[in-house]
C-alpha cells in the first residue's frame, strides 16, 4: 500500500484514537467550543412543522394560475425566497436554511396533501410512536388544513392515482405491499449530486449569463421552442431569486453586526455579510465563501423540491482549490478550516422532512435524509486522490458525531495507510460513520450504465449507497422498495396471498404442485417478471407525472447537459437518466429456496405441502420443522456454503436481470439495487411467515446480509465466511448499489490489536470485490442499556443501514432488529 504525500494530513495524528464505541456522559468531542454549542443547541430543539413555505407557494400558484408549469414553479420559488423569514443563529458561521427554522419541516403541497389532511385529522404527527413532529398552535394547524384543501386534485399524488391501473395498485403500498413506490408518489425524487466544481468557478451569475445566452439563440423553428424558452426563463427567475435571497441574508448580517456589542461576533457577522455579497455577485474566492455558496445552493435545491438525498459529491476534491489557495496565502489557519467544516456539518442536520406514516415506517428518522459526502478514491486518471481535506473531513466527522453528513470513504488498492487508519479510528468511535465503498466493483458498475472509465472514476454516493455521477446523472435512485419475500409468497402459494387466499399474481405453481426444484426456480423467474412489470410501469407513470406537474428548473441549471439542451431534469435533460428500485430480503428468499431444495427435493424429509402448511400456520404446531429450518442442519447463506450461496446468487441475478435495461420516460434505463436500508423491518411487519423460518411480522433479512429470525442468526461461521458468501455475486450488476451491515462489539476492536484486526479485515474484504460495507461498533448489551435508560443515551448514534440515527428515537421494532443482527468477532 502506498503512503500519501506528506502534505496530506489533518490537524491531528492520523492514528489518534477518538473512543471505542459510545461513551455515556462523554465530554464534548469537538475542540471548538462554538461547535459543541451549536451541536447541543441542535439536539435541544424540537422537531416542528412550518407553515410558511406552504403559505407562500399557495399564494404564488393562485396568482399565476394561467402560467406554464415551469414558470409557475419559478414564481412560487421566487415568492418563497423573497418573503420567507430569515434566521441567523448565535455563533453560526454559515448562513441559510430551507426557508424554515432549524429542525422545522416545510410542507410541499405540489406533491401531495391527502396524507397530510388525513394524518392531521386522524393520526396526528405529534402522536406517532416515533418520529413525532409538532405543529406550533391551533391557528397554524387550521391554516395548514385550509391551504392543503385548496391543493386537493392538483398534486402529483392525485394525477398518479388516476393513471395507475388495478394490477399496478394491488401490489403497491395501497395494496399488498409487494413493492412500494410511495417515496416519489408523494414527494420529490432528489437523489442527486450537482456539479459543485462548476458552480464554484462561475457562481450564480455565470449560470444566469449562460442561460440568457442560450435563450437568445433559441430558434422558433425548433418544435420544442416553447418548452425550452420556459425552461431558460424559469431558471433565470429562480437563480436571480437566489441572488436576492443571499443578499437578504447579507443585509441581515450587516444589520446585526451594526448593533452587536461583542467585537469578535461583530467581525464574524461582517465577514458573513461580505461572503454573501461576493457569492451573490460573483464566484467564491475563499474556502469560507465556497462553503457558504455550497450551503445556499444545496438548501435551495431542498426548497425547490423535497426530494431527499441531495448529496455533496466529492467534497474533498471540489473544495480543495479554495483550501489550497487559503493555505498558500496564509489567510486562515488549518484549524479555522476545520472549525468551518464542523460548523457546516452541524448545520447540515437542520433540514428536516415531514414524511407520510408509510414512508416513516420504511425509514425511521426525521432528518431530510441521504446527505452523503464522498471523500477519497481515485481521480479521473486512476491515481489516489487523497488530500488534506480528506483527512480534515474525517476529523470533523469524529468531532461532531451527528446524523449528517453521511460520510463515505472510497477505497482502492492504493489507498494510503494513513487514510485507512484514520477511517478505522472513526469507525471504532462507534457513531456509524463513515461507510466504505470499493472503487473497483463500483467503477465497473458505473461503466455498465454507459459511462467512460474517466467518468466512472468520478462517481460519488448519493443517499445510502446509490452510486451516481455528479452533475451528469439524474438516477431516480431509491425509486421503490421491493419485498422479494412477498414475491416468494406468490411462488410457494400459486400466486395467492397466504393471508386471504386471494389471487394476486399468475399461478406459476405452488409447494403443493412442484415436481422438481427446477420448477420452483422457474416459478421464481416468472413471478419476478410479473411483479417487476407492475412496479416498473408504475414508476414510469410517476415519472411522467413529475415531468407534467413538478419540473425542476433551479437544480437543472447545475447539470451541464440540461443547460445545453434546454431540457429540465424531469424531461431527460441530464446526460444519464436512470430509475433505481431496490430489492429487499434476498437472504430470506435464498434460505427459503435452500430449505425447499434440501428438505423437499433432495432429502425428501418433508413434502412441499407440509412446508406450505407450516408457513400458513405461522409455524405453530410445526415446532420440530421450525427448529430444523433455523438450525445449522439446513444450508444457510452467509456461512461460505456454496449450496446456499449459489441460491443467493440466483436470487440476486434474477432480480438484476428483470430490472436492468428497461426503458424509462427520460430516455434512460432502469438500474437495480440490492438493499433495504431499514425497510426490512416495516416490510416484515406486513409479511406472512416464510419458509426460511421467519414468523409472521418478523423483519425480513436486511440488505445483502444473512437471515436472523427470532430463533437465531443463520450465519454462524464468523465474519470471514460471511464475506466469502457475499463475494460470490458480481456486485457491479447492481448498478444502483448494494449495502452490507456488519456489527462488532466494542471489545472486539479495542486496543492496537483490535484496530489492526479491523484494518486487515477491511483490506481482505475489499480484495474480494464487494461494493460496500459499514459497521456498527456496538454490542447488544449497549443497545439494551439505551432502551432501559434512554435519557443517558440521547445522542448515541447507531448505524441503521445507509444512514446513522439516534438509537433512542427509533421505533421498537427497528431497535429489536438492530439488536438481533449478528454480533461478530475476529
Amino acid at each position: 500500500m502506498s503512503s500519501m504525500h506528506t502534505t496530506a494530513r489533518g490537524t491531528e495524528p492520523f492514528d489518534k484514537t477518538y473512543s471505542i464505541g459510545y461513551q455515556v456522559n462523554h465530554e464534548d468531542w469537538s475542540p471548538f467550543p462554538r461547535v459543541n454549542h451549536l451541536r447541543q443547541t441542535f439536539l435541544d430543539r424540537p422537531y416542528e412543522v412550518d407553515v410558511e413555505r406552504l403559505r407562500l407557494v399557495t399564494e404564488a400558484y393562485q396568482a399565476h394560475e394561467t402560467c406554464s408549469r415551469k414558470l409557475k414553479c419559478a414564481y412560487a420559488f421566487e415568492n418563497v425566497l423573497l418573503n420567507s423569514t430569515l434566521y441567523i443563529y448565535d455563533e453560526d458561521l454559515i448562513l441559510g436554511e430551507i426557508a424554515a427554522p432549524a429542525k422545522a419541516s416545510p410542507i410541499y403541497p405540489e406533491f401531495s396533501v391527502n396524507w397530510i389532511l388525513d394524518e392531521i385529522l386522524h393520526s396526528p404527527f405529534e402522536e406517532r410512536p416515533n418520529d413525532q413532529f409538532y405543529i406550533r398552535n391551533d391557528e397554524e394547524r387550521n391554516e395548514i388544513l385550509e391551504l392543503c384543501a385548496w391543493w386537493k386534485g392538483k398534486t402529483v399524488d392525485d394525477l398518479v392515482n388516476v393513471k395507475l391501473d388495478e394490477d399496478q395498485t394491488k401490489g403497491s403500498e395501497v395494496g399488498e405491499k409487494i413493492f412500494q413506490t410511495n417515496l416519489y408518489h408523494y414527494a420529490g425524487a432528489g437523489h442527486l449530486a450537482i456539479d459543485y466544481a462548476k458552480l464554484m468557478r462561475v457562481g450564480y451569475i455565470g449560470l444566469i449569463n449562460e442561460a440568457k445566452e442560450r435563450l437568445g439563440k433559441l430558434s422558433k423553428r425548433d418544435p420544442e421552442y416553447g418548452e425550452k424558452r420556459d425552461f431558460y426563463e424559469a431558471m433565470i427567475i429562480m437563480h436571480e431569486a437566489a441572488r436576492k435571497y443571499i443578499k437578504r441574508y447579507a443585509k441581515l448580517a450587516e444589520d446585526q453586526a451594526a448593533t452587536e456589542k461583542d467585537i469578535k461576533r461583530k467581525e464574524e457577522l461582517a465577514a458573513m455579510a461580505t461572503n454573501c455579497y461576493q457569492i451573490a455577485d460573483g464566484a467564491p474566492e475563499t474556502f469560507w465563501q465556497a462553503l457558504q455558496l455550497f450551503n445556499f445552493a444545496t438548501t435551495l435545491i431542498q426548497v425547490e423540491s423535497n426530494g431527499h438525498s441531495i448529496s455533496y459529491g466529492r467534497m474533498d476534491q471540489w473544495l480543495f482549490p479554495y483550501y489550497e489557495a487559503d493555505m498558500k496565502n496564509s489567510s486562515v489557519s488549518k484549524e479555522f478550516i476545520l472549525e468551518l467544516i464542523e460548523v457546516a456539518y452541524v448545520k447540515m442536520n437542520n433540514p428536516t422532512k415531514l414524511k407520510d406514516k408509510g414512508s416513516m415506517a420504511l425509514r425511521n428518522g426525521r432528518g431530510f435524509g441521504g446527505e452523503s459526502l464522498t471523500i477519497g478514491g481515485v481521480d479521473r486518471e486512476g491515481n489516489d486522490a487523497t488530500n488534506d481535506l480528506t483527512m480534515l473531513m474525517l476529523e470533523g466527522s469524529a468531532h461532531t458525531r451527528m446524523m449528517n453528513p453521511w460520510v463515505c470513504v472510497r477505497m482502492h488498492d492504493n489507498t494510503p495507510y494513513e487514510l485507512r487508519v484514520k477511517t478505522i479510528e472513526c469507525i471504532r468511535a462507534g457513531y456509524g460513520h463513515p461507510k466504505l465503498f470499493n472503487d473497483a466493483p463500483t467503477i465497473k458498475g458505473m461503466m455498465r450504465k454507459g459511462m467512460s472509465l474517466e467518468e466512472a472514476r468520478e462517481y460519488c454516493v448519493v443517499g445510502c449507497v446509490e452510486i451516481s455521477l455528479p452533475g451528469k446523472e439524474y438516477g431516480w435512485h431509491d425509486a421503490a422498495y421491493v419485498n422479494t419475500p412477498k414475491m416468494m409468497e406468490m411462488v410457494v402459494n400459486g400466486g395467492r396471498s397466504l393471508n386471504t387466499g386471494k389471487q394476486l399474481g399468475p399461478d406459476t405453481g405452488s409447494l403443493d404442485t412442484y415436481q422438481s426444484f427446477e420448477e420452483v426456480l422457474e416459478s421464481v423467474d416468472q413471478q419476478f417478471e410479473y411483479w417487476t412489470d407492475q412496479m416498473c410501469s408504475s414508476l414510469n407513470i410517476i415519472d411522467t407525472v413529475h415531468r407534467e406537474l413538478k419540473p425542476l428548473p433551479y437544480v437543472s441549471a447545475f447539470f451541464e447537459d440540461c443547460l445545453e439542451s434546454g431540457k429540465d431534469l424531469t424531461e431527460g435533460g441530464a446526460k444519464y437518466n436512470g430509475t433505481g428500485p431496490q430489492a429487499s430480503g434476498m437472504a430470506t428468499c435464498a434460505d427459503s429456496l435452500s430449505a425447499i431444495k434440501q428438505l423437499v427435493f433432495e432429502e425428501k424429509r418433508y413434502s412441499g405441502s407440509e412446508l406450505l402448511q407450516a408457513v400458513k400456520d405461522n409455524w405453530e404446531g410445526h415446532e420440530v420443522l421450525y427448529a430444523l429450518v433455523n438450525s445449522s442442519k439446513v444450508h444457510h447463506y452467509g456461512n461460505d456454503d456454496d449450496y446456499a450461496d449459489e441460491l443467493f446468487k440466483f436470487m440476486f441475478e434474477c432480480y438484476c436481470r428483470h430490472i436492468s435495461g428497461r426503458k424509462n420516460p427520460r430516455g434512460g434505463e432502469f438500474s437495480p439495487g440490492v438493499y433495504s436500508v431499514n425497510a426490512n423491518v416495516a416490510m416484515g411487519m406486513n409479511t406472512n411467515a416464510s419458509v426460511d423460518g421467519r414468523k409472521k411480522g418478523e423483519a425480513i433479512s436486511d440488505n445483502m446480509g444473512p437471515v436472523h429470525t427470532d430463533a437465531g442468526s443463520h450465519d454462524i461461521a464468523g465474519p470471514t465466511a460471511l464475506v466469502n458468501s457475499l463475494a460470490k455475486v458480481d456486485h457491479s450488476l447492481a448498478t444502483n448499489g448494494t449495502l452490507m451491515n456488519l456489527r462488532f462489539p466494542e471489545e472486539a476492536v479495542a486496543g492496537i490489536e483490535g484496530r489492526d484486526n479491523l484494518i486487515s479485515f477491511v483490506d481482505a474484504y475489499m480484495a474480494k470485490k464487494p461494493m460496500h460495507v459499514q459497521f456498527n461498533i456496538m454490542s447488544s448489551k449497549t443497545m439494551r442499556a439505551a432502551q432501559k435508560k434512554p435519557e443517558d443515551y440521547k445522542d448515541m448514534l447507531v448505524r441503521v443501514a445507509g444512514y446513522s440515527a439516534y438509537f433512542v428515537e427509533l421505533g421498537k421494532p427497528l431497535q429489536k432488529d438492530l439488536i438481533q443482527r449478528t454480533e461478530l468477532s475476529f
